[in-house]
């Protein structure tokens, strides 16, 4: 009787697979293997790909800059939709967003922040632009607002067009596409969640590499819905991939009065009813249902300004020289943490910039107070280097 030898490793099953080892045939079919085959297995590591993860003391050990808002509790940068049904008034509000940008002027409560705007008006000529503009604001100069009436679909050189835009104006802020469905690619109206949610994506990107706001006008689907963004032509995938999104609608297509609710991530929902003004057609603000929520005073902020203003514009030290600077009660590494999250409001409410960094000597904290510098000022030597406007906003 001829003795049988337990087999312990796979049968080929072809001629090129006998060449292989044990563990290649493991790792092509783990669920596939014998017993005292998973028992000799050994996960090999070294050349997969992993998460690149930090903990939660590493998040408050970095200070993460932020950028302005273009309309300080309304618009920041990012990808947002605005929505409304065909001809109820959004490239006559999208004209006026771009207007009070590009100046500078309030919107209405608002306060905006002054940055070069691009309007691709493409549903537009320049004679029918030339007529609206006129009636909505007269014959104002305005050299920070750009028009174009074409342009390229999202795969086929829009992110091109934009990059050479903003490389020529790097004030850029705000960048609106009226409509979406104009650089979107021909394929019919049935568009799938994930062909929605990439389309999105990408513009998403395109924002986030430039540090500005996509404005996508897009329509409304015929339907009523309980929640009105249901209500966003297309599928969830779109307002899931967006920042944000802006809905505006009337209880009759006659009525020179509207709604406008604002739902995004990180701000709180808000919904303003406005009224046309007949005579220049542009949007008025009535009435906001939702106050905005304001942050509580923060102590150390305000002990920090009161020490950082035009008579003192700098100081740069360690966490616990500014601790004793400041006559503060907190400890040095829990200053830094808050510093590092209150970042970008020291900027916005009190035109500090904070800068944070490891040197051989220790941890060095600069504050310089930026009230009236532009981002294209230069600024002075900061502990020995110099501090970039790529590392503090200055807006």
């Amino acid at each position: 009787m001829t003795d049988k030898k337990e087999m312990t490793a796979l049968k080929s099953s072809a001629a090129t697979d006998e060449r292989q080892s044990l563990q290649k045939s493991c790792e092509n079919s783990i669920s596939d293997l014998s017993d005292d085959c998973k028992k000799n297995f050994h996960w090999d590591l070294s050349d997969k790909p992993g998460f690149k993860t930090v903990t939660m003391s590493e998040l408050f050990d970095n200070a993460y800059q932020g950028k302005p808002p273009v309309i300080d509790g309304l618009l920041y940068r990012g990808i947002y939709l605005f929505v409304g049904a065909p001809k109820i008034g959004k490239s006559f509000f999208m004209a006026q967003l771009a207007y009070h940008v590009s100046s500078g002027t309030q919107l209405w409560d608002y306060p905006v922040r002054k940055g070069t705007v691009l309007y691709l008006a493409l549903e537009d000529d320049y004679a029918r632009l030339q007529k609206r503009l006129y009636r909505m604001f007269g014959t104002a100069e305005n050299e920070n607002l750009f028009f174009a009436v074409s342009a390229d679909c999202i795969s086929k050189g829009l992110d091109k067009q934009v990059d050479i835009f903003v490389r020529e104006y790097p004030d850029t802020s705000l960048i609106i596409i009226d409509t979406l469905q104009k650089v979107r690619e021909a394929g019919g109206d049935n568009y799938s969640y994930a062909s929605d949610y990439q389309i999105i994506a990408a513009m998403k990107g395109l924002a986030s590499r430039h540090g500005i706001c996509l404005l996508l006008v897009h329509h409304t689907r015929k339907q009523n819905a309980d929640d009105k963004f249901d209500m966003i032509s297309g599928t969830n995938g779109l307002l899931g991939a967006a920042d944000g999104a802006f809905l505006l609608t009337k209880d009759r297509r006659t009525s020179n009065s509207a709604t406008l609710d604002v739902s995004a991530r990180d701000q709180q929902d808000q919904r303003l009813f406005l009224k046309r003004d007949v005579e220049r057609l542009v949007w008025v603000l009535d009435k906001v249902e939702t106050e905005l929520w304001k942050a509580p005073p923060e102590p150390l902020l305000e002990r920090i300004a009161e020490r950082i203003n035009t008579d003192n514009p700098q100081w740069c030290g360690t966490p616990t020289e500014l601790c004793e600077y400041l006559s503060f009660d907190i400890k040095s590494n829990a200053i830094t943490q808050k510093l590092n999250v209150n970042v970008s409001r020291l900027m916005d409410e009190y035109k500090i910039a904070y800068h944070y960094r490891r040197t051989h000597d220790g941890r060095k904290i600069t504050l310089t107070y930026m009230g009236g510098v532009s981002k294209r000022d230069t600024c002075d030597s900061i502990c020995g280097g110099v501090l970039s406007t790529d590392t503090v906003d200055t807006d």
